[in-house]
C-alpha cells in the first residue's frame, strides 16, 4: 500500500508534467511542491536542499523568456525529473531511514 509520502510524490510528478505542458505555472508547481511535507520529510534532508533550489531557479526563469535567463527551463525540468526519480528511489530502498 503507497504511503502518504509515495502519493505526494506521483502529485508531484503529475504537477511537473502538467508544468510542461504550460497547464501550470512555475509558481504554482513551487507551491505545490514546497506544500509536501510528507514526502520531504521521508527523505534525507538533502534532497529537500536540492528541490528547494531547483524551485527557486525555475520560479527565477519564469521571469525571463526561455533562454534569456542563465537557467534554461528546460533543463530545469529535466534536473525536477531526475530528482523525482531519485527521490521515487530512496523511497523504495528496503532499508529507507525517515
Amino acid at each position: 500500500m503507497p504511503t502518504s509520502a509515495q502519493h505526494q510524490l506521483q502529485s508531484l510528478q503529475a504537477a511537473l508534467q502538467q508544468f510542461s505542458s504550460g497547464a501550470l505555472t512555475a509558481a504554482a508547481l513551487g507551491d505545490h511542491a514546497r506544500g509536501q511535507a510528507d514526502l520531504l520529510q521521508a527523505l534525507p534532508p538533502r534532497y529537500g536542499e536540492v528541490l528547494l533550489n531547483l524551485l527557486d531557479r525555475l520560479e527565477s526563469s519564469a521571469l525571463f523568456s526561455e533562454e534569456s535567463c542563465s537557467f534554461s527551463q528546460k533543463d530545469l525540468i529535466d534536473s525536477l525529473q531526475l530528482w523525482l526519480d531519485k527521490a521515487r528511489a530512496a523511497l523504495e530502498a528496503p532499508h529507507h531511514q525517515a
